[in-house]
């Protein structure tokens, strides 16, 4: 018996059941989503990990790309409320999170709800805001509620925020600080689609599949269900080990200047374990670690100078850390 289903003694049956289960529905998730987004799988996978670890994500990429339509075609698939916010450099905090409005039939002020109260919300081009706005948005990732007047009001679960920022345009923008990065669990790239992928597209327009035609085939109960599932998959000491060593090891790297925090170790335990549901198993593998530890952990990372002049990238310093890491054996 390997390291890593040491569980399977327990409750062999059962749990191997619910992770094919998890995995099922999961498939069904990325096939509806890929019926809009065509040609990338990885992308998708990744979002709806984000989605089943409770945590958020960021889109970097250039316009055009379906960043948008990304986030759209999740929330479709769910029977769960989205909202869309603009990041504009006038927006004010009250705009997302909501505001305290006198009532004069009932002499008291009542909280009206911001769009941030919601399942999945799409926070467009957040590098725009000012920090201020910013960091009520992260506020409220981080802690999943918006107290005002000493009162906290709690958003609903799942919740889910995509956010995405534009490379290229860059006037006008306050970039996210590293700290406020470090709240997001992920930061991936769509990327342009391959030739056979754009030419579907092509073909499908203006009569092929739509966002708002998406069926719905998860509702918001069985993807709190899944949640709750995935945080109970096993996780052997050998992985533990694992996970810990690499990102102390970016700590130490002569080539960053800032390694991977705390945070950064759970959010990728927190990844992993979904990964592993998704693949249909009830234990965490290290090859799960190693698929996840690029799009969890480099924009966690800060290059020393030298590094940035000789445009070495933080997926490139963990690609090698990777690669010299002696990876847990199965027993």
């Amino acid at each position: 018996m390997s390291h890593y289903n040491m569980e399977e003694t327990a409750q062999p049956y059962q749990q191997q059941q619910l992770a094919a289960q998890f995995a099922q529905r999961f498939q069904q998730l990325a096939g509806n989503i890929e019926r809009i987004i065509r040609g990338k799988q990885q992308a998708i996978e990744l979002a709806l990990i984000c989605l089943f670890a409770e945590g958020h994500l960021l889109i970097e990429d250039v316009p055009g790309t379906g960043k948008t339509t990304l986030a759209r075609s999740v929330a479709a698939s769910v029977d769960a409320e989205w909202r869309r916010i603009q990041f504009t450099p006038d927006l004010l905090p009250s705009d997302i999170t909501g505001v305290s409005i006198f009532n004069q039939a009932h002499q008291k002020f009542e909280f009206h709800h911001g769009p941030v109260f919601a399942n999945i919300v799409l926070a467009d081009e957040i590098n725009r805001a000012s920090p201020k706005t910013q960091a009520a948005m992260l506020e409220v990732m981080e802690e999943r509620r918006v107290t005002v007047d000493a009162e906290p009001h709690p958003v609903p679960r799942p919740f889910l925020v995509v956010a995405t920022q534009n490379p290229v345009d860059m006037d006008g923008t306050y970039p996210l600080p590293e700290a406020q990065l470090d709240r997001f669990l992920m930061q991936i790239s769509v990327g342009y689609p391959d030739h056979v992928s754009e030419v579907e597209v092509l073909k499908g327009m203006p009569t092929g599949p739509q966002v708002e035609r998406l069926p719905v085939v998860a509702r918001a109960s069985d993807i709190a269900g899944m949640i709750d599932f995935a945080t109970r998959i096993h996780v052997a000491d050998p992985v533990y080990d694992y996970i810990v060593a690499l990102c102390g090891s970016t700590r130490t790297h002569p080539a960053l200047r800032l390694g991977a925090s705390p945070r950064g170790s759970l959010a990728l335990l927190r990844a992993a374990r979904v990964k592993a549901a998704a693949a249909g198993r009830h234990f965490v593998v290290p090859e799960d670690v190693k698929a996840l530890a690029v799009p969890v952990l480099a924009h966690r990372l800060i290059l020393n100078p030298e590094a940035e002049l000789r445009e070495v990238s933080a997926a490139q310093v963990l690609g090698e850390i990777l690669s010299g890491m002696p990876v847990p054996q199965a027993a």
